[in-house]
């Protein structure tokens, strides 16, 4: 009986043992993701932030080239806001949480 009693504590706990690897596996799989969707917000903001300043230095505050960027800027801190609930403002260097960017915030002299 014994023997009996002990084979399925040893089962029970191989199974229970099992089923926490499981569950800190997933709990670790899904953390770099969100760490991923960060640095996807981030570059694509810094990204359009870095040519908007360079249509602004080269084609003018008021060119094409430059209102081509603003609103590339405006969509990566759109998406932002859409996926995270967040927008990154690269000047900053830091995330906000409230839906209060200005458009043409590099517009400033």
């Amino acid at each position: 009986m014994q023997i009996l009693n002990l084979t399925k504590v040893i089962a029970f706990g191989k199974k229970t043992a099992s089923a926490a690897t499981l569950a800190a596996l997933l709990l670790f799989v899904g953390t770099p993701r969100a760490t991923a969707d960060d640095d996807g917000c981030r570059r694509r903001v810094a990204h359009a932030d870095h040519k908007l300043h360079e249509a602004i230095e080269h084609h003018g505050y008021t060119s094409r080239q430059a209102s081509h960027w603003r609103n590339k800027l405006h969509e990566a801190r759109e998406r932002c806001w859409r996926e995270r609930k967040q927008w990154w403002e690269v000047h900053e260097n830091r995330w906000h949480h409230d839906h209060d960017w200005d458009d043409h915030d590099h517009d400033h002299h």
